[in-house]
């Protein structure tokens, strides 16, 4: 009987001990954190490095706001998948047959429009991105904004008007196709009454969305680097996409002003086109020193003084 209640003691010791140590380990946030991730082609791919910090400190975000690639990112970790599942979704997408956006910019020379799985000059757009978006839904059971896990607003752009324009109810994909409907490359899309293109043409990284609902609000601008940059190619589709890179980054500098985050991020992505969905490995080497910046912002910001091994950040 005593060697019972001895026993019966010390796991009720070790347990209390346990949970302790499990709250003393794992993050408390006080903070409502949201978090926007903007526009920028396949450089958005560092999005994904940076939800990885997100999910190393247990740290998960009351609303996300995304913008073109940063809606597709965004989708498919507010439907639930963590930053190492949306890696190996678009590291195998890279070299998969299913690579239609990639096939577009096979070669550095220009388009291959041969080896295009969807090709659609018939609705406004080069490419029909449907295989693709189809690709994507088929790694989530999320259809709905209703059906995610954290919520979710996605942004784009009325055509007629070209105001910026919130989706944030009814069916998911469609509003991610309007979201990164780039014109000419891919078709607007049509929602209720409105034609709606890339959200990146008003409202490039949607930080108005979340400054003044959240205590903390982070900012991910992946439109890359221009400093020191010399563009020695002059073909059509290279003047296109630096030319929508540089309208993004200067719509971004003029809504800053008045919509200051209190963490902002801007990766250093450099060498990687609009399209080059392919290079994923090479933009999350690139995106690395911007995720640990991140990671010392969220520490400082958060008061966190544990990362979830216990060890000192």
């Amino acid at each position: 009987m005593k060697t019972f209640i001895s026993l019966l003691l010390v796991t009720t010791v070790l347990l209390f001990a346990s949970d302790a140590f499990a709250k003393e380990v794992k993050p408390s946030i006080e903070k409502s954190v949201g978090i926007a991730l903007g526009s920028g082609g396949a450089a958005g791919l560092a999005h994904i490095a940076m939800l990885q910090v997100f999910d190393d400190l247990q740290i998960i975000p009351d609303r996300i706001a995304g913008t073109s690639i940063g809606a597709v990112i965004g989708a498919l970790y507010a439907a639930g998948l963590n930053a190492a599942e949306i890696h190996e979704i678009f590291a195998k997408f890279g070299g998969s047959e299913l690579d239609a956006l990639s096939e577009l910019v096979q070669t550095d020379q220009g388009l291959e429009l041969d080896k295009m799985l969807l090709v659609d000059f018939g609705q406004g757009g080069l490419l029909d991105p449907d295989g693709f978006l189809d690709y994507l839904a088929g790694k989530i059971e999320a259809r709905t904004f209703e059906d995610l896990v954290i919520p979710l607003e996605v942004v784009a752009t009325d055509y007629s008007t070209g105001h910026s324009i919130v989706l944030k109810q009814g069916d998911l994909f469609s509003a991610v196709k309007a979201s990164m409907a780039v014109p000419g490359l891919f078709p607007p899309v049509q929602i209720g009454k409105q034609l709606l293109i890339d959200g990146g043409t008003s409202n490039p990284l949607p930080v108005d969305l979340l400054v003044q609902r959240h205590d903390l609000t982070v900012a991910v601008d992946v439109t890359g680097s221009r400093e020191g940059r010399i563009d020695t190619q002059r073909d059509w589709l290279e003047m296109f996409f630096n030319t929508f890179e540089i309208m993004q980054q200067s719509i971004i500098a003029v809504r800053k002003e008045n919509n200051q985050p209190e963490i902002y991020i801007k990766p250093d992505i450099r060498n990687v086109r609009l399209l080059h969905f392919n290079r994923i490995a090479n933009i999350m080497q690139q995106a690395a020193p911007a995720a640990k910046q991140l990671r010392f912002e969220l520490i400082k910001q958060l008061g966190l003084t544990k990362n979830v091994d216990g060890a000192l950040p």
